[in-house]
């Protein structure tokens, strides 16, 4: 039995390891166009700003791949010939399947912006977008970025610490609102422009300007201002990557439509990660675009791909990020208004620092926190086995994970929360 597999990202790593551990003698081949081994795409930013190498990304030595007879393939894959469960690969030979597996991720979406196609315009996902950074920033004194997610912070952080000064427009009232509440996002907001990042809210992106040469000039935003600039990075959220479908007739919505156990319309044809939309039976399809859940969904699938019986199920929502020094870990259901829910909210006078803890009557439904380390473990059991708000309080110290040294404020956030639960 050969699998073959399209895309080297943490989906497509996640199942072709537990694909080796349940099925040591099947064929196990990895196809990726954009680098020879697995890297941590989260981790690109890092090298752009001198604290890692490329080598250190890599999870896994180079030789591991070969120890556990797990082919990798470099090349871009062309056209899935279902008729004869082969891929063409550009320059290549094709590379024969009896199962396969599309773990190609996202894209970054683009929206018809006159100028879009300027040079010293781009996106930043990948490794070839990071030597388009390269290049493009070379000499650079200002650039502009639009979209209020957080490639677009990323983007920002990384140029701004090269000396770039850096103008972020963010269509919204205040940063990434429709994901944190209100006084998670001001804090945000506040680290933003202390950091010395022109902020500008409710401003939204009307053209690329052209310098005359085809490279970008400036900007002009929706409120007739110009901003001139020498790079223009467009961060304005993903979409699944659904380049491959039409030569499979893979069946898509938004993404590549799946059942709760990966399996694409087209047997022997699974799909998992950025790129999957799982068709739940309910009134909207799952999607999961993070890290975590990637790595969640590779694992289900590669099992699903070995003949075990498959149901995914969501474990409770969680992601990390990093706005500038400011860290974030949300679990749970937060900012979602689910019916009969409670915020609990405490902020650290500096207000650089909070704790968001979302209840019911019977049972602690979400956390948020912000300039803190909680265990991610923990935050999950409570959640996963229904913990109530008191039992949560009582324990609220088995949660922090903070380096020795740190100051400890669980005693007083229980405090401050119980307060508020009266």
């Amino acid at each position: 039995m050969k699998v073959a597999i399209i895309g080297n990202g943490i989906t497509g790593v996640s199942a072709a390891l537990r694909i080796r551990q349940l099925k040591p003698d099947w064929d196990i081949v990895m196809i990726s166009g954009e680098s020879d081994f697995h890297y941590s795409r989260p981790a690109l930013m890092y090298i752009y700003m001198g604290h890692m190498s490329y080598r250190d990304t890599k999870p896994y030595e180079d030789g591991f791949w070969r120890a556990n007879n797990i082919e990798t393939l470099r090349g871009w894959v062309t056209d899935i010939d279902t008729k004869n469960s082969r891929l063409l690969v550009h320059k290549k030979q094709p590379v024969a399947y009896d199962k396969l597996l599309l773990a190609v991720g996202s894209k970054p979406n683009k929206f018809g912006w006159p100028g879009q196609d300027l040079k010293g315009v781009q996106g930043f996902y990948d490794l070839m977008d990071l030597r388009e950074l390269y290049e493009n920033s070379r000499g650079l004194k200002h650039a502009v970025i639009t979209g209020g997610g957080l490639i677009g912070i990323e983007l920002a952080e990384m140029l701004h610490s090269r000396g770039v000064h850096v103008t972020f427009l963010v269509r919204e009232k205040s940063y990434w609102n429709r994901v944190l509440p209100a006084e998670e996002s001001a804090m945000v907001n506040r680290v933003i422009q202390k950091e010395g990042i022109d902020l500008r809210l409710d401003c939204e992106l009307a053209e690329i300007l052209d310098d005359g040469s085809g490279r970008v000039g400036g900007v002009l935003t929706k409120d007739g201002e110009k901003i001139e600039c020498g790079f223009v990075g467009l961060t304005a959220g993903v979409s699944p990557n659904l380049a491959l479908t039409g030569t499979a007739e893979v069946e898509t919505g938004r993404g590549i439509l799946v059942d709760r156990g990966f399996k694409t319309s087209v047997e022997n044809i699974y799909s998992a990660g950025d790129c999957a939309e799982i068709v739940t039976g309910e009134e909207r399809n799952l999607f999961q675009q993070v890290w975590y859940t990637g790595k969640a969904q590779g694992k289900a699938a590669g099992e699903a791909i070995c003949g075990v019986e498959t149901l995914y199920t969501p474990a409770p929502w969680y992601n990390s990020a990093k706005f500038l020094d400011l860290e974030y870990q949300t679990y749970g259901r937060v900012n979602m208004n689910v019916e009969g829910e409670n915020n609990l909210y405490w902020e650290r006078p500096d207000g650089l620092a909070a704790v968001r803890v979302v209840h019911t009557d019977d049972r602690v439904i979400g956390i948020n926190v912000m300039g803190m380390r909680y265990r991610h473990e923990v935050c999950e059991r409570w959640i996963e086995d229904g913990r109530t708000l008191n039992h949560v309080l009582d324990n609220l110290s088995e949660a922090n994970f903070d380096p020795e040294f740190y100051a400890l404020y669980e005693t007083e956030i229980a405090g401050v929360f119980r307060e508020q639960a009266r």
